[in-house]
């Protein structure tokens, strides 16, 4: 049976005795961590790789106070719970202490075994509240954005058609560079065509295919990023997202950012320039040799997304068969368009619910047609 993960705890004081008073009465809940200053806390947490669950803090620390020092794990790690521990509870120390670090609790010492237990305890609940709230809300808003990019599609297939591709290859290379799916990253890919809404369809069209604009559709054009800015730019908890998107669309546009920042556009610029290459008609292997060969991209991600595409398609095949059974999850590789011509998605579009509801207004001649699709083996 595997062991129960404990908690992370992270104390803090320059008294090695206090220390290890707080690691004897807490060690047996919970997984302690324990650091003699404040920059060798946060050295100490950016090493974990993982947010602990609470930061216990002297308030006297010579170089970096309490308050100063959870102030900085605040911001590093805001779902982090903060408790504050002093001996000297004076009026301005607490005050400075909960308008910096905004503390959950304020202890003093020496404090009581139960006392500091109870607190504790109340923290990792106050922390677990936080997660599961964020996870809530991450999972609401990506879900809310792919409804949004379902009903878009429909009325520009070629701009959401390629959001749909982008997404699944950002996902998938997010995965293989940090082992996690990060939500910006996803919720950016999916929005990285949101800007497209305000040009006409037929201009949409020959941006994909690569085709040579006229000055007056260049001009519509450069408008693009200031229009995702103004739909995105109000919506609470969107802000990473945006910066993602500003960056990779315009490199070097100096958007301030954490690490995960910069990977994010970093992945969102490589899988849009690969999807453009591969758009207008050349082969994955070109596409590579071209991202290979340019100085925008950091080249161990390029032979990371080279060794991803190549090693990709071990459970996936591809199928002909009528539009009418294809189902959600597969990819259609071929542009579909009406007999009139009218482009209802276009090559690398993944089926998903909304399209298949769409399919029963197209009529039962374009439902007989054969097409091609990548399909997983399961399906």
């Amino acid at each position: 049976m595997a062991q129960k993960e404990l908690p992370r705890v992270m104390c803090v004081d320059d008294e090695p005795r206090v220390l290890e008073g707080l690691a004897l009465h807490l060690r047996r809940d919970y997984e302690v961590h324990t650091a003699t200053s404040g920059a060798v806390a946060l050295k100490s947490l950016i090493d974990m790789g993982a947010a602990p669950a609470v930061v216990i803090s002297d308030m006297r620390m010579p170089v970096m106070d309490g308050a100063t020092f959870l102030k900085q794990v605040m911001h590093l790690y805001p779902e982090t719970t903060r408790i504050l521990l002093t001996g000297e509870p004076g009026r301005e120390a607490a005050v400075d202490a909960i308008n910096k670090g905004q503390i959950f609790r304020f202890l003093t010492k020496p404090c009581a075994p139960d006392q500091l237990r109870a607190a504790v305890d109340a923290a990792v609940t106050q922390h677990r509240v936080l997660i599961a709230e964020k996870v809530l809300l991450q999972e609401t808003l990506i879900g809310c954005i792919k409804a949004l990019i379902d009903v878009l599609a429909i009325t520009n297939p070629v701009a959401f058609g390629r959001a749909s591709r982008v997404t699944r290859l950002a996902n998938d290379l997010a995965n293989v560079l940090g082992g996690k799916r990060f939500w910006q990253v996803e919720a950016a890919a999916m929005l990285s065509q949101i800007g497209y809404i305000s040009l006409p369809v037929e201009l949409v069209e020959k941006v994909y295919y690569g085709e040579q604009l006229t000055p007056e559709e260049k001009v519509l054009m450069e408008g693009v990023p200031q229009v995702a800015r103004t739909l995105l730019g109000h919506i609470p908890r969107l802000e990473p997202v945006l910066q993602i998107l500003t960056e990779a669309i315009q490199p070097g546009s100096g958007v301030a950012g954490d690490g995960m920042i910069k990977l994010g556009a970093g992945i969102l610029s490589l899988v849009l320039e690969y999807d453009a290459l591969i758009a207008q008609g050349h082969s994955a292997s070109v596409a590579i040799q071209t991202l290979r060969s340019s100085k925008s991209h950091d080249q161990q991600m390029v032979e990371q997304f080279a060794s991803m595409l190549g090693t990709g398609s071990a459970a996936e095949e591809i199928r002909t068969m009528p539009l009418r059974l294809v189902k959600p999850g597969m990819v259609i590789l071929d542009d579909l368009r009406t007999h009139m011509g009218t482009l209802l998605v276009p090559k690398g579009f993944e089926v998903t619910e909304a399209f298949l509801e769409r399919m029963r207004n197209f009529g039962s001649s374009i439902l007989q047609e054969n097409v091609r699709v990548m399909a997983s083996i399961n399906q």
